[in-house]
């Protein structure tokens, strides 16, 4: 039989299947966030990230991410132990993964990469500027190369290249398309129910690691405030903060007289802060919440009391799955228009379409009026 006969008699499904193999296993070419080149003869077998909860974004391209990870930071073991522990609890080899960089003070371990044998070092922006822009460099001196991602510092610029650039080196590229694509579907939808509402945004204010350090520590410009502004509101910490985050005064925010308080929380049971993420309850939180709020003296804020004072997992800050805070935040901001939305829906469906890491517990709550 001909060989043009035995192609025809093959299935349509098996033909594609086979071409995207063959695509997944091609030499890739691409180019970072900071515009850097890059090139890899297979997709990255053998990674290293310079921060560990870069392993969530990964896992939503790929069923085990684990498997590829053969050094990383020691952040999310140190700084959110219970979402190690989910990664640990789906996949227990992540116990025996080494690791490269003990926080960013300590920087990173040329010697520890170099025993990984990685096929690539990833590093974040922040992480990059931590540990020196010149790191790069020494790494492809010895051979070893990288690429820098971004989900923190400008989140609503970065995070599809990121998330596209993680899907070619992980061979993935279908995979990337399809997350962009739902990801680009949930912004719009933001964007549709917000218009001509630009000159009506609420005065937020944005009080991070609630409880956990004294009061009143609030996102400058980057990161939480870019979601901010684009769910529709106006971080009243950037009017003052020139940096991604600093401190505010307890007397500015009574002054500044927010119309919305927002909290964020984390793994801080026990700790003074307000627990928020894997494991926790809803009343758990908001428990802790009306006990921050006291203790720091925000109750005589008028939005505390009319209740609109809530909480939001910190961790969006750092993840792609930070539509979910989006949707969240908008219908705080504009319940007339975006009541509608719901965030507890597009959670689930990250995890059963995407996350190899499902998202469990608590992730946002609220303090009714009355509730102090």
């Amino acid at each position: 039989m001909k060989r043009r006969t035995l192609l025809g008699a093959l299935p349509l499904a098996m033909l594609l299947r086979a071409g995207r193999q063959a695509e997944a296993q091609a030499p890739i070419q691409a180019r970072d966030i900071l515009g850097r080149k890059l090139e890899l003869p297979r997709p990255a077998q053998r990674i290293v990230l310079t921060q560990a909860r870069h392993v969530l974004a990964m896992a939503l391209l790929h069923p085990d991410p684990v498997s590829l990870i053969v050094g990383w930071g020691d952040d999310l073991r140190r700084m959110n132990p219970p979402d190690y522990a989910m990664v640990r609890a789906r996949f227990p080899q992540a116990d025996a993964i080494p690791v490269i960089s003990r926080g960013q003070a300590d920087g990173l371990s040329l010697e520890a990469i170099i025993a990984t044998r990685p096929d690539l070092v990833v590093f974040s922006l922040g992480s990059l500027r931590a540990l020196g822009e010149a790191m790069p460099d020494r790494l492809a001196a010895l051979g070893i190369s990288s690429l820098v991602i971004d989900f923190f510092s400008d989140p609503m610029t970065t995070t599809r290249p990121s998330m596209r650039l993680l899907g070619q080196v992980l061979g993935r590229p279908e995979r990337a398309a399809a997350f962009e694509a739902f990801y680009t579907a949930h912004l719009q939808a933001i964007a549709t129910r917000l218009e001509g509402r630009e000159q009506a945004r609420p005065r937020v204010f944005v009080h991070a690691h609630a409880g956990g350090t004294p009061c009143c520590s609030s996102p400058g410009k980057g990161a939480f405030d870019s979601m901010v502004t684009f769910a529709g509101g106006h971080n009243i910490g950037a009017d003052l903060l020139p940096g991604p985050v600093g401190n505010v005064s307890l007397e500015y925010v009574i002054g500044e007289n927010p119309q919305i308080y927002v909290a964020t929380g984390g793994p801080y049971g026990g700790r003074g802060g307000i627990p928020l993420g894997p494991g926790v309850a809803p009343e758990d939180a908001a428990r802790e919440l009306a006990a921050v709020i006291r203790r720091n003296r925000l109750d005589v804020l008028p939005a505390v009391q009319q209740g609109r004072a809530h909480a939001i997992w910190h961790g969006f800050n750092d993840t792609p799955a930070h539509l979910v805070i989006l949707e969240v935040l908008a219908r705080w901001f504009h319940p007339d228009r975006c009541a509608d939305l719901d965030p507890a829906a597009t959670m689930a469906a990250l995890n059963t379409q995407f996350l190899a890491i499902p998202m469990q517990g608590a992730h946002w709550v609220d303090l009714p009026a009355g509730a102090l």
